[in-house]
Order: C-alpha cells, then sequence, then structure tokens
C-alpha cells in the first residue's frame, strides 16, 4: 500500500529560464515598491517640512527643543540660536535641536 505512494514519479521541475525568474522576483520588487511609498516617502516629506520650520524661525519665536526644554528664541545665529528658557537663563542650541515651533510674539 504504501508502496505505491512512494513509487509515483515526482512532478516534473519547470523548464529553465526567462519568463520564470522574473515572476519569481516579482514580489521582492512589489515589496520595495510598497515600502518605499509607506515608510521613505513620508519620512522624506516631514524631513523636508522640518528644515523649512528651522529656517523660517526668527527671534520671538517660542520654541520646543529635542530634549522638551521650552524657550524663546532671543538671537539667530548662522548654525545656532540662543534661546531663553527662565528670565535670566539663556543657552544657545544647535539649530537641530529645535524640535517644534509653538508660535511667534
Amino acid at each position: 500500500m504504501f508502496n505505491i505512494a512512494l513509487a509515483q514519479d515526482a512532478p516534473a521541475a519547470p523548464a529553465a529560464g526567462g519568463m520564470g525568474s522574473i515572476i519569481g522576483f516579482l514580489p521582492i520588487i512589489l515589496i520595495f515598491v510598497v515600502l518605499y511609498f509607506l515608510m521613505i516617502l513620508p519620512q522624506q516629506r516631514r524631513q523636508k517640512k522640518h528644515n523649512e520650520m528651522l529656517k523660517a524661525l526668527k527671534r520671538g519665536d517660542r520654541v520646543v527643543l529635542s530634549s522638551g526644554i521650552h524657550g524663546i528664541i532671543t538671537t539667530v545665529r548662522d548654525s545656532t540660536f540662543i534661546v531663553k528658557v527662565a528670565d535670566s537663563t539663556e543657552i544657545e542650541v544647535d539649530r537641530g535641536s529645535v524640535g517644534a515651533r509653538i508660535g511667534g510674539q
């Protein structure tokens, strides 16, 4: 009884060549396309919007630093800001450390 199952021939292997290999890579290519549109493209848009916000910052803008510190920009320099965080406390921060703009005064 078991000998009959073992005696059956294995199905023939598909012929090697052109179209079969392309179809085999199609799911992988599709995954990369979906990954690009769902993850990479939105991140690039957020980064562009953040860079535009950093370029538009000016004296008097209220900001939140990436460390969570809130303050008001008192001086704008080429690559840094002076941010007032308390009555007599000002700190110099890198442009990239500004996380968000709250509003202007």
